[in-house]
């Protein structure tokens, strides 16, 4: 038999956790540049008195990394293992960069992005001041303050709603209560105003300051979290122009009114600023942005069911001269209630034809948001457990059988005297004749 041949035979029998695998040299030998494909990765594991390699590592996902070896290349996830597990076990492996990736975008799963600083010393202080809260105790009060500011401005925001507190609009009447009303009170001398002038200007100062220190112009404003907060600053500027103009008389009250509600609607969005300094809500929208193809699919599948039994729903109850399905488009709300099993009671079918399809869409609005909830639960377990790792820096550390780690290939200490199961090493492996003495150097199986 030619060496060739005779390391195509070869035999490997790998330990997981006690689940024995064997598989052949040449099927490891695919891919060289893996801690399995490279002798000198894996001969780290090797357990001379069991003549196998050992790994203290999850069982379930190596079913499907040998599996990878096996097939020249193609990874697929047990369906028992989740997403953050198996992300570890590839790792953990060294499979190729490019695997890992394709295994991303199958997943779903969003890259993790850089975090350059700044080259200038100042502005980096500033911007790890502004940007991360976690890396001094200054830049963690300064994030306390602007929680606080968002809080008091949201707030703010719902207490001038109310009656107590809301102005009373007068249309050709200038003396009510013995103050002057033309189009728009004075704002100005509200308190709430004055409380919402403070909040922007610790908004704008904050903005201003991460804006000037940032390390990339561009990279900022394509940001979402920095254009949340352009969002939160400008009704504040657009409301204190619009009030300044109508006071010169130079804008038509219902424009103006109409324009103004609109943007103070648009100050409610100020509460996605509490993500910048909430992990949940980080968590929560890296988990919805991963998500997006199985949201789409489940607002797809809802549509064709609202179009479906509102459809059906209306045709049922035609007949009936006091039904409330006028249309199908009038249908549309009954179809979107049932199915998301809230039921409101404003529309209801009387028929029997009717209840039968009302019981169908109620079981099919179950069924059709029931299926993709574990794939987005799936992404929001793999962002949330690599959150806690990033906190917490877990690492493995492997163990011998007993014996004390061996040093690695590159730094051997051979010696010429070598233990005695060292004789029958195989010599159609290269790497093992090349530091045969080496007691560290064993990179195929043994006779």
């Amino acid at each position: 038999i030619s060496p060739a041949d005779q390391e195509c035979s070869e035999r490997v029998f790998i330990n997981i956790s006690g689940l024995r695998f064997e598989t052949q040299l040449k099927t490891l030998s695919r891919f060289p540049t893996t801690l399995l494909g490279d002798p000198r990765k894996r001969m780290r594991f090797f357990d001379p008195l069991r003549n196998e390699y050992f790994f203290d590592r999850n069982r379930p996902s190596f079913d499907a990394i040998l599996y990878y070896y096996q097939s020249g290349g193609r990874l697929r996830r047990p369906v028992s293992v989740p997403v953050d597990i198996f992300m570890e076990e590839i790792k953990f492996y060294e499979l190729e960069e490019e695997v890992i990736e394709l295994f991303r975008n199958d997943e779903g799963l969003t890259r993790e992005e850089d975090r350059p600083l700044p080259t200038n010393d100042f502005q980096r202080q500033l911007w790890l001041l502004f940007e991360y809260p976690e890396s001094s105790g200054p830049a963690r009060i300064i994030a306390i303050v602007s929680v606080m500011v968002i809080l008091i401005s949201i707030v703010i925001f719902c207490l001038e709603t109310l009656p107590e507190f809301r102005d009373v609009p007068a249309v050709q009447d200038n003396h009510v209560n013995g103050s002057a009303h033309g189009k728009e009170p004075n704002a100005f001398a509200d308190p709430f105003f004055m409380v919402e002038t403070l909040c922007i200007v610790w908004f704008s100062f904050e903005f201003s300051m991460r804006f000037l220190s940032c390390p990339s112009k561009a990279v900022f404003f394509k940001n979402i979290m920095n254009l949340i907060d352009i969002v939160a600053i400008a009704p504040y500027f657009i409301t204190l122009g619009l009030d300044l103009a109508e006071h010169q008389g130079s804008s038509q009250q219902a424009a103006s009114l109409a324009i103004l509600r609109v943007i103070r609607l648009v100050r409610v969005f100020r509460i996605f600023k509490l993500s910048r300094h909430s992990k949940g809500l980080q968590i929560l929208g890296q988990t919805l942005h991963a998500s997006l193809r199985e949201l789409g699919l489940l607002i797809f599948f809802l549509l064709i069911g609202v179009v479906l039994f509102s459809s059906s729903v209306y045709f049922a109850e035609a007949e009936d001269p006091d039904s409330v399905f006028s249309s199908i488009p009038d249908a549309f709300w009954w179809a979107v209630v049932t199915m998301t099993t809230v039921g409101y009671g404003d529309m209801y079918p009387t028929t029997i034809g009717g209840k039968f399809v009302g019981s169908l869409c109620a079981i099919a609005g179950v069924l059709t948001i029931a299926l993709p909830v574990p794939v987005i639960v799936s992404n929001f377990n793999y962002f949330y457990h690599r959150e806690n790792e990033e906190e917490e820096n877990v690492t493995y550390v492997h163990v011998t059988c007993g014996q004390q780690e061996q040093p690695s290939f590159g730094e051997c200490d051979c010696s010429p005297s070598a233990p005695l199961w060292m004789k029958n090493i195989p010599a159609h492996d290269a790497s093992v004749q090349e530091h045969l003495h080496c007691c560290s150097c064993i990179a195929g199986g043994l006779d």
